[in-house]
C-alpha cells in the first residue's frame, strides 16, 4: 500500500519511512505524487493542521494522503510554542536560534519549570474527505544546553530523561522507539492494517 505523506521536510520523509519499515506501507513525496502545494496551515491545533493537510494532498493527488503536524510544548510557556513550533521566531529563523532563545525564556526557573512534551498528531485523508487522526507523545525536559547532533528541530534542547539523552543524542532507531512520532504512526499504521481507509 502507497500512501502520499504530505510534507516537504526531507528528514521527516525518511524518519517515517524507517518506522513503517516492514509494515507493507510505503510513503511518497508530495512532488513525487506529482502535486506542488503551498498549504497554509492555519488551524489552531496540531489535528487541525494535519487534517488541513491531508485533505489538501489527497484532493490534489486523488489519493490516499497522510500529514503529520508537531511541535514542542513547554510547561512554563504555557504549552508554547505548540502548534506554532515552526512559525516560533518565524520560519526562516534557524533552530540554532530558536532553541537558544526557549532555553533563554526558562533562565532562573526550577527543574520543575522545564518540563515540557513533543506532540505530534498524524492525520490520513481519503479523497472524498474522510479524515482519521492519531496522536503521540513523550515526555521531557528542557536542557539547559544544546546537545547531539542527531535529529532536527528543538531535538538538541529536549532531554528524555529516563534514557539520559537529549532527542539529538539518540540513533535513529532509538529515537523511533520512543519519539512522538514513532507512537503516532504505529497508532496509524494499526488502523490502517486494521481496515481503516
Amino acid at each position: 500500500m502507497e500512501y502520499v505523506f504530505a510534507t516537504g521536510n526531507a528528514h521527516k520523509l525518511e524518519e517515517l519511512r524507517r518506522i513503517a519499515a516492514g509494515s507493507g506501507v510505503a510513503f511518497v513525496s508530495m512532488k513525487d505524487a506529482g502535486a506542488d502545494l503551498d498549504i497554509a496551515e492555519d488551524g489552531a491545533t496540531f489535528a487541525e493542521n494535519a487534517a488541513i493537510k491531508a485533505l489538501a494532498a489527497a484532493r490534489a493527488t486523488g489519493r490516499y494522503a497522510l500529514a503529520d503536524d508537531s511541535g514542542l510544548c513547554v510547561d512554563y510557556l504555557g504549552g508554547a510554542p505548540g502548534a506554532l513550533s515552526a512559525r516560533f521566531m518565524g520560519e526562516d529563523t534557524p533552530y540554532s536560534v530558536k532553541n537558544a532563545e526557549i532555553i533563554r525564556l526558562l533562565e532562573g526557573t526550577g527543574e520543575e519549570g522545564r518540563g515540557a512534551r513533543f506532540v505530534c498528531v498524524i492525520a490520513l485523508s481519503a479523497p472524498d474527505g474522510t479524515v482519521i487522526t492519531e496522536t503521540g507523545e513523550v515526555a521531557g525536559v528542557i536542557a539547559k544546553e544544546p546537545s547531539g547532533g542527531g535529529g532536527f528541530g528543538y531535538d538538541p534542547i529536549f532531554l528524555i530523561p529516563e534514557l539520559g539523552k537529549t532527542a539529538a543524542e539518540l540513533s535513529p532507531a532509538e529515537k523511533d522507539a520512543v519519539s512522538h512520532r514513532g507512537k503516532a504512526l504505529r497508532k496509524m499504521l494499526a488502523r490502517i492494517a486494521g481496515g481503516s481507509p
